[in-house]
């Protein structure tokens, strides 16, 4: 089988169950900007020593998949999709970020006096691209008629995610955990 299947030479793509969108529907922008965080976490996992961050990233690329699976779903295949064993984006999920997030907020060191320019290191740098990715992210999947609301929620504090961890990489603070 080839990764060339040819099926979205005409502009559009697949969905779950086989249904087909539009390339540039605003499910297909939503779930697309949410792969490309996938791919800045990446950047930043790729580049990361510390295995605390390596870690964290590492479980919301994982959790992110379940996002875009979700999102490349149709609602009139929801109840498929979850009867099928597909995980739903839920509170936990949501709540496991803000727990990371208020544990690394103990640290104001971690707070600047000023406004954050990216670019301190690759890490730190690719965190921040990867918040600027879940904004957009959110703001497509805001203009769904449909979303799960925890979706939304989860993106809203993933950014903030991203935020901290991003000041916690320029600290230098592997030595912390």
């Amino acid at each position: 089988m080839s990764i060339v299947t040819k099926t979205g030479d005409e502009g559009e793509t697949s969905l779950m169950y086989g249904r087909r969108l539009p390339k540039d529907n605003p499910r297909s922008e939503a779930y697309g900007a949410v792969d490309e965080m996938t791919a800045a976490l990446g950047l930043a996992r790729a580049n990361c020593k510390d295995k605390f961050v390596v870690d964290q990233i590492f479980a919301v690329q994982k959790e992110l998949i379940n996002v875009m699976g979700e999102l490349s779903t149709l609602p009139e295949d929801r109840s498929r999709y979850v009867k099928d064993g597909f995980q739903v984006v839920d509170s936990k999920m949501v709540d496991r970020i803000h727990g990371v997030i208020a544990d690394l907020e103990k640290d104001k060191a971690l707070f600047p006096k000023d406004w954050v320019i990216p670019g301190a290191n690759p890490v730190s740098a690719a965190l921040d691209l990867a918040r600027t990715v879940c904004r957009r992210a959110e703001r497509h999947v805001a203009s769904l008629k449909d979303p799960n609301p925890e979706i939304l929620r989860y993106l809203n504090r993933l950014s903030d995610w991203c935020w901290i961890l991003a000041r916690f990489c320029e600290a230098g603070a592997s030595g912390k955990r």
